[in-house]
C-alpha cells in the first residue's frame, strides 16, 4: 500500500497533461526500480540501515523525498500544461476539506500502524503526528498572514500546512516526544510555504498538486529534524538525535537524503526517457484543451444539463 500512495503522490506533479496507460507502465516500472531498492536499503535490512544508520519510522525517505523528487523531474521533462496559468484554486473547497480530514485521519493509520504493533510506540506515533499537523498548519497560517499583500489566512493554506506536517512528522513519528513533533511540524509548515508560495513560481516548474512543494521539501526537513529531535528515552530501538547528544544520526541522515535524492532523480529521469522511445505520454494540446476527463475517458466531472423550461 505504501508503494501505490509513493507512485499516486508523483502524479500529482503532472496532472492533466498525461496518458493513462502510459502513465500506469510507468507506475508499474518507478516501483520495481525505484521504490523497491530504496524501501530495502531503509527497511529490508539494506546498506542504509546496516552502515549509515539512519532512521525512517514510516517512509519519510522511502515515500516522500522519493516521490517528491520523481515528481518534480517528472515536471520538468513533461514540461507545463499547455493552458497554465500559474497557481490554480480548487474547484471545490469543502470537498477538500474533507478530503484533508480523510488525509489526516488515514495517516494516523500510516504512521501509527508503522509500529506494527498495538503498543505505546504507535500510540505516540499517533500523537505526535496529530501534534506536527496542528503545529504546521499554524506555522503557515502565520506565514501566510504576514506574507499576504491583504494578510489573509485562507483553508487551503491550512490544508496545506497540515499536509506538510504530516509529511514531515512521518520519519521521527515514533522516534521524537511531543514537543519534537510539535517543532519539527511547525518549521515544516513554514519550510513546505516558502517551497510552494515562492520557490516554486521563481524557478517556474508546472508540479500541479505541490508534489514536490510539500512531499518533497516536507520529507527532507522531517527527515533531518530526525537526526536533530530523535531520542531512545521514548523508543530504546532509534537512537539520540543531534540534541540528545550524538550528532551521527543527523549526518546519517542527511547521507540517507542525499542518496534518495539522487537516486529517485536520475533512476526516474532515465525511466521517462526509456518510456518515451516507444509511447507518447503526453496527450495533445487539443486533447488537453478538452479535457482529460472526456478525452481519456468520455466522461464529466459535472453534468451541466440544462434545465427543462415549460
Amino acid at each position: 500500500m505504501f508503494a501505490a500512495i509513493t507512485a499516486a503522490i508523483i502524479t500529482g506533479a503532472f496532472a492533466e497533461r498525461v496518458r493513462l496507460g502510459p502513465i500506469l507502465a510507468f507506475a508499474t516500472i518507478w516501483v520495481t526500480f525505484v521504490y523497491a531498492p530504496v524501501a530495502h536499503w531503509v527497511w529490508g535490512g539494506g546498506w542504509i540501515s546496516e552502515h549509515l544508520h539512519a532512521l525512517d519510522f514510516a517512509g519519510g525517505a522511502v515515500v516522500h523525498i522519493n516521490a517528491g523528487v520523481a515528481g518534480l523531474v517528472a515536471a520538468l521533462v513533461l514540461g507545463k500544461r499547455t493552458h497554465h496559468k500559474g497557481a490554480t484554486r480548487p474547484h471545490n473547497l469543502p470537498l477538500t476539506l474533507i478530503g484533508a480530514s480523510l488525509i489526516w485521519f488515514g495517516w494516523i493509520g500510516f504512521n501509527g500502524g508503522s509500529a506494527l504493533a498495538a503498543d505505546g510506540i504507535a500510540a505516540l506515533a499517533v500523537i505526535n503526528t496529530c501534534i506536527a499537523a496542528g503545529a504546521a498548519a499554524m506555522g503557515w497560517f502565520f506565514v501566510e498572514s504576514f506574507h499576504s499583500k491583504d494578510s489573509h489566512v485562507t483553508a487551503l493554506g491550512i490544508i496545506s500546512g497540515s499536509i506538510a506536517g504530516l509529511v514531515a512528522i512521518t520519519p521521527g513519528a515514533g522516534f521524537v516526544t511531543p514537543m519534537g513533533a510539535l517543532i519539527t511540524g511547525l518549521v515544516g509548515g513554514i519550510v513546505c510555504y516558502y517551497a510552494v508560495i515562492l520557490i516554486k513560481p521563481k524557478l517556474g516548474y508546472d508540479d500541479s498538486l505541490d508534489a514536490f512543494g510539500l512531499h518533497g521539501a516536507g520529507g527532507i526537513w522531517g527527515a533531518l529534524a530526525t537526526g536533530l529531535f530523535a531520542t531512545t528515552s521514548v523508543n530504546s530501538g532509534g537512537a539520540d538525535g543531534w540534541f540528545y547528544g550524538d550528532s551521527s544520526l543527523f549526518w546519517g541522515e542527511v547521507k540517507v537524503t542525499l542518496i534518495v535524492i539522487a537516486y529517485s532523480a536520475i533512476a526516474t529521469y532515465v525511466i521517462l526517457q526509456v518510456l518515451r522511445l516507444f509511447v507518447s505520454i503526453r496527450v495533445t494540446q487539443e486533447e488537453e484543451k478538452t479535457g482529460l476527463d472526456q478525452s481519456q475517458h468520455g466522461e464529466d466531472a459535472y453534468a451541466m444539463e440544462e434545465a427543462p423550461t415549460s
